[in-house]
């Protein structure tokens, strides 16, 4: 049988989780700078199998705007060369038969606000993700009340518990929103 202390341990924990994944997702939306985490959710059809290109390849950033992908296996060269092309990323790489240069052009300014747009979507989700495991919560330690396994005050305390933790989360998830914001206005 669950307690407060449980359910409250799962629900900061799935929040944790959210977070997690709002920072994968700011990585993946592109700034003027290349980082290697803007690859993370590029996909390559390598021999048949959607594989991460991470796995297929080592990224650098020798320079602010251009990444150089040096595959481990260079039959993966095509489909990582097409993975990176038709991603939501906006460049063409070049490849020598070697390595796959990838050079970012400076990002207009309509541009930038389209990241923006995107990287309060993304928060917005999180929060909504957020919400909804709170939710949950509220309605297990109602549950239990309405059953009988515990009273009344140990609910409301788990609910103010339960909304700080919340609070919290949210707070870490516009720190990130403000963060990515700051470096998309960044020329």
């Amino acid at each position: 049988m669950a307690d407060i202390a449980t359910l409250l341990a799962d629900a900061e924990s799935k929040m944790n989780k959210a977070v997690e994944v709002a920072k994968d997702d700011f990585g993946a939306i592109r700034t003027g700078r290349a980082h290697p985490a803007m690859f993370n959710k590029i996909m390559v059809d390598y021999y048949g199998t959607y594989t991460s290109l991470s796995q297929l390849a080592t990224i650098q950033i020798p320079e602010s705007r251009m990444a150089v992908i040096s595959p481990f296996d260079k039959g993966a060269m095509t489909g990582i060369e097409k993975a990176i092309r038709d991603s939501d990323l906006g460049v063409n790489p070049q490849t020598d038969g070697v390595v796959i240069r990838v050079n970012f052009p400076q990002l207009t300014e309509e541009r930038r606000k389209d990241y923006i747009k995107v990287a309060k979507t993304k928060a917005e989700d999180s929060k909504i993700s957020m919400r909804n495991i709170r939710r949950h919560a509220k309605e297990a330690m109602e549950k239990l009340e309405k059953d009988g396994d515990i009273g009344k005050d140990d609910v409301a305390r788990g609910e103010k518990e339960l909304e700080k933790i919340t609070a919290e989360h949210v707070a870490k998830i516009d720190d990130l929103l403000k963060h990515k914001e700051t470096e998309l206005l960044e020329v």
